[in-house]
This record gives C-alpha cells, sequence and structure tokens, in this order.
C-alpha cells in the first residue's frame, strides 16, 4: 500500500514539474519580442532612419498637396537609401530642395511670431495692439 501511494505521488509529482515548465516555457516565449531579422521595415521605417529635423513636416506637406505623384517619389527616395546612394541624413530643407529640383514646389503654413516682454505673439496681433 505505501508503495502504491509513493508511486502515485511521485507521478503526481512529475506531471507537476512537467506543467510548471511548459507554462515557464510559454511565458519565456511571449515574453521574447520577434526577432527583428524576421521582420520586414516598412516604406516608413525605411524613410524614418534617413529623415532629421523637419523632414517629416515637409514629406507629410508634399504627400498631402500632390497625393498623385508622392508614391512614385517615395519609391525613389526609398530605392535610393536601400541602394546606398542616399547616405546622408535628410533634413527638412534638403528635402524641400529636392522636392523643388523635381518640379513639386511644397508649400509650408509659415507663421511669424515676436517676442515681447516675454510672449510669443503673431504679427496680425502686434500690428492689432499698435494700431489700439
Amino acid at each position: 500500500m505505501d508503495d502504491e501511494l509513493e508511486r502515485i505521488k511521485q507521478r503526481r509529482l512529475e506531471e507537476m514539474k512537467r506543467q510548471l515548465m511548459l507554462k515557464q516555457l510559454k511565458e519565456k516565449e511571449a515574453a521574447e519580442p520577434e526577432p527583428e531579422k524576421l521582420k520586414q521595415p516598412t516604406n516608413r521605417d525605411i524613410l524614418n532612419s534617413q529623415f532629421g529635423d523637419r523632414a517629416w513636416e515637409v514629406y507629410n506637406a508634399a504627400v498631402y498637396q500632390y497625393p498623385q505623384v508622392m508614391p512614385q517619389v517615395e519609391q525613389i527616395l526609398i530605392e535610393g537609401i536601400k541602394t546606398g546612394k542616399i547616405r546622408d541624413i535628410i533634413d527638412g530643407a534638403a528635402l524641400m530642395g529636392f522636392f523643388r529640383s523635381i518640379g513639386i514646389p511644397v508649400r509650408l503654413q509659415t507663421t511669424i511670431r515676436i517676442s515681447e516682454k516675454g510672449e510669443l505673439k503673431t504679427l496680425e496681433q502686434k500690428m492689432k495692439e499698435d494700431i489700439n
């Protein structure tokens, strides 16, 4: 009787150990992120690797203003980055120059602000104050 009870306890203990190991393995797999090598970078990731400063602001303005041609321009930029023809970081001014050179005059929203006594005011606000 004691031998049989001992064997049952031993089997139960082995079963519990196996379940614990499976649980730990599942938790470990869930905690590990997907390997970066298997994940293909998106076009946005590729552009983000080279865009700096205000390049995204210029790029997004171009996409908004020229939605028909920007997919082709995006592909040209991505191919240039992938092949190594574009190695330097692209800032907003460089991207603006590139767009102008290929015939895409991108317009950005600009405002002139004046600092007066630690407060930023638009040119319109300043002119209204001066009139009053």
